[in-house]
């Protein structure tokens, strides 16, 4: 049985359109007027989620982060979250605007505070980042909130992966898992997209999904086409912005044919290698049968002096039959150009 987790009114797994998740994200830069564009943008582009990211700074670091700055970032990661983090209230205020927009609100806790917040507003579950996929004791917390739980797993193998599943597993809460490669943007070569169904096979019981850094849609595509049923990629409504997540940030026209594409995606991929019905007018035209290519009297061998394949598809003998039919003996004349019929030849 393939599994699937519900978040909101929306499925979400292997027999299902792929979700996809716009983060947001600190991409507003801790402008809430920003961030209310953002979710516009989204809704306008198709969006069924948007995704930020809860920061409460005393509970998520201690002032060493001050000299800390990331690999894409020219300033502390401290005084990146500082001026990018909202408030309890702005928060509520964003969620109350997704959700009048027929969209779901989606938030990162990067702390048991940030956690704590979400929780108090209701959100319909928690997505976890990358550095926190082996945080195991913010994952027990998140986890004991009884809300449906989506991990990213960069910078994480297997084991660190599993540790994280079990707690998950212990508390009986829907899960999925999003294969992620934590660089900014991350090369093609590193995306490794065979991690998809690696997760899928060790982990049955979870839905799968790609956290993609790329600077365009092709490799969610190419997850789509994998059977990824959460996509995820960050969002912003003007590329212009500043921000560290700006270069590897799609915009609502980008957005909108990530959803058109994943969709088409899910509708192309699976089946067999078989004939359809639908094809049927095509083989009218297409195919070809057995003809003769001169007038063959009543008791002549059928030879390919006499006989070949020819268009339309509308025959009853059809090219793969030609070879059988050599040899046999015309039981009435043929005119030339004719199409063969089973009783015209023994």
């Amino acid at each position: 049985m393939k599994s699937s987790i519900t978040i909101g009114n929306r499925t979400i797994g292997e027999d299902f359109p792929p979700l996809v998740i716009p983060e947001i994200g600190i991409n507003h830069g801790g402008d809430v007027e920003k961030a209310k564009r953002m979710v516009d943008d989204a809704a306008r582009a198709g969006a069924e989620v948007v995704k930020f990211q809860c920061h409460v700074i005393e509970d998520e670091m201690v002032p060493a982060a001050k000299r800390t700055i990331p690999g894409n970032a020219k300033e502390s990661i401290w005084d990146i979250m500082a001026r990018c983090a909202l408030t309890e209230e702005e928060d509520q205020e964003l969620k109350r605007l997704t959700e009048a927009l027929g969209m779901i609100y989606l938030s990162t806790p990067f702390s048991r505070a940030a956690a704590d917040r979400l929780a108090r507003m209701d959100v319909s579950a928690f997505k976890i980042g990358s550095g926190e996929c082996n945080n195991y004791p913010l994952i027990a917390h998140i986890t004991s909130l009884g809300k449906p739980i989506i991990i990213s797993t960069g910078m994480n193998d297997l084991p660190s992966i599993a540790r994280a599943v079990d707690i998950m597993r212990e508390y009986r809460i829907p899960f999925g898992l999003m294969h992620c490669t934590s660089l900014y943007p991350t090369p093609y070569r590193h995306v490794r997209l065979g991690a998809l169904a690696q997760l899928r096979e060790t982990f049955p019981d979870a839905v799968i999904g790609l956290s993609d850094h790329t600077v365009d849609n092709y490799t969610c595509l190419g997850a789509a086409a994998l059977g990824a049923s959460l996509l995820e990629r960050h969002f912003t409504s003007d590329k212009s912005w500043p921000g560290p997540d700006m270069p590897i940030s799609m915009d609502p026209v980008e957005l909108r044919a990530l959803i058109n594409g994943s969709r088409a995606m899910f509708e192309a991929r699976g089946g067999e290698k078989l004939i359809l019905p639908e094809e049927q007018p095509t083989i009218d035209f297409a195919y070809a049968c057995v003809v003769s290519i001169r007038k063959i009297p009543k008791g002549s061998s059928l030879t390919r002096e006499n006989l070949w394949v020819k268009r339309p598809g509308t025959g009853e003998i059809k090219a793969k039959h030609f070879e059988s039919l050599l040899g046999k003996t015309a039981t009435e004349d043929i005119p030339a150009d004719t199409q063969i019929l089973w009783r015209h030849v023994q």
